[in-house]
């Protein structure tokens, strides 16, 4: 049998089970509602576009105007090829959005993960993580040569008794999600500062889903709780609300940061980030900070959004994040019932295993500042059309 063969019978398989992914294609920029090729014109609840900003103006003139400054890119890894000015002021900016001393950028907040963890976690140390991270997470911990222990999601009873097993190790971590992306629930921050003090941990938090919608002023989940300043380690995303086009991050003390520069392999073989995501990222950074009303405007949307669904009849998963998950069963159901929404005007995904277990399939809800009141009783009065024909409400 030939490789093509075996994979076909593969994706055939998934295709009779439903379960098969279908990509959609948008015919223009990211925004609340778009154009797309297969429907027409469909209101999005599907992106991570938080606060609204992947279509500002602003931002795409300071993304055009590095482009023509800085042309399309290094050609090269920075190390051999230089550092672009906008490189520094974007790590300034993120640094300081995230009550640390230094930051480093990545192509993506993957690479920062599996650049970060492998780098500073040997075989004499050990790496304790969410049962429920995100997948880059767990790679990253994978990829590292330290002992690697999971502890029940947000249980920090099994998070100490992980704790107290591991001691003696040289280096000791917790890592965790500050918003857990398919639940929407938030870490236990607090309490996870005061168990790493106890146990001579360090933290490792990503705030991808936290960043720019956590807090009053959007500086994520640390901000959220009240202790800026109390985590060792943050990483995140300019994919998300940052402008939504690619780029990560690892925020952290500078001894951490020139430690990275020198050893994590992401960083030293990889291009450096495009000028023109920098700048972005940086205009976006600067419009959070002079309009925080954005993100008093997201949580409000996302109350409006969460109260409408339980009205009508939805039990969506709690939570304080602008993520509003709805557990509908099966992986196929999920895809049939986002097919049937986006045939009545929402492009929504439905989310299965792998992502998710098996048995808890959803359709995850993203929420955007942008969002109008009409466009927000519009979803609701159509999931509870499309709801009560698929019998789950």
């Amino acid at each position: 049998m030939t490789l093509d063969t075996s994979l076909q019978q593969e994706l055939s398989a998934m295709e009779k089970a439903g379960t098969r992914k279908t990509f959609r294609h948008i015919a223009g920029p990211m925004d609340t509602q778009v154009s797309m090729e297969e429907t027409g014109k469909a209101l999005v609840l599907s992106s991570n576009n938080y606060l609204g900003l992947a279509n500002h103006p602003e931002v795409i003139e300071a993304g055009r105007a590095a482009l023509l400054k800085y042309g399309a890119g290094t050609a090269s890894v920075r190390f051999i090829c230089g550092t672009f000015s906008i490189h520094d002021e974007i790590e300034a900016a993120l640094a300081k959005l995230s009550h640390t001393e230094a930051a480093l950028t990545y192509v993506s907040c993957w690479t920062a993960n599996t650049g970060l963890m492998p780098s500073i976690a040997g075989a004499e140390d050990v790496l304790i993580s969410d049962a429920l991270n995100h997948a880059s997470l767990i790679d990253g911990c994978r990829m590292a040569k330290a002992k690697r222990m999971v502890y029940k999601h947000s249980d920090l009873v099994d998070l100490e008794a992980k704790l107290k097993e591991a001691q003696g190790a040289r280096r000791l971590f917790i890592v965790t999600d500050g918003v857990f992306s398919m639940e929407g629930d938030i870490a236990k921050l607090p309490q996870i500062v005061t168990l790493s003090k106890q146990y001579s941990a360090s933290i490792i938090l990503d705030d991808s889903h936290g960043t720019g919608v956590m807090g009053t002023n959007g500086r994520g989940t640390a901000e959220h709780y009240g202790i800026e300043g109390q985590i060792d380690i943050i990483t995140g995303t300019l994919g998300k609300a940052l402008g939504g086009a690619a780029g990560g991050y690892v925020a952290g003390s500078k001894t951490l940061i020139d430690y990275l520069s020198q050893v994590s392999r992401p960083q030293l073989f990889s291009n450096a980030l495009p000028a023109t995501i920098a700048a972005s990222a940086m205009k976006a950074i600067e419009i959070l900070n002079r309009e925080p009303q954005r993100v008093a405007r997201l949580h409000a949307m996302t109350k409006t959004m969460r109260d409408g669904l339980i009205a009508r009849g939805f039990k969506p998963l709690k939570g304080d994040s602008a993520i509003v998950p709805i557990i509908v069963g099966d992986t196929a159901f999920a895809i049939r019932m986002s097919q049937k929404l986006l045939k009545a005007g929402i492009f929504i995904t439905g989310f299965g295993y792998p992502v998710v277990r098996e048995g808890e399939a959803r359709l995850r809800i993203q929420m955007c500042a942008s969002l109008t009141d009409e466009q927000i009783a519009f979803a609701i009065d159509t999931f509870e059309k499309v709801g009560k024909e698929l019998g789950v409400i």
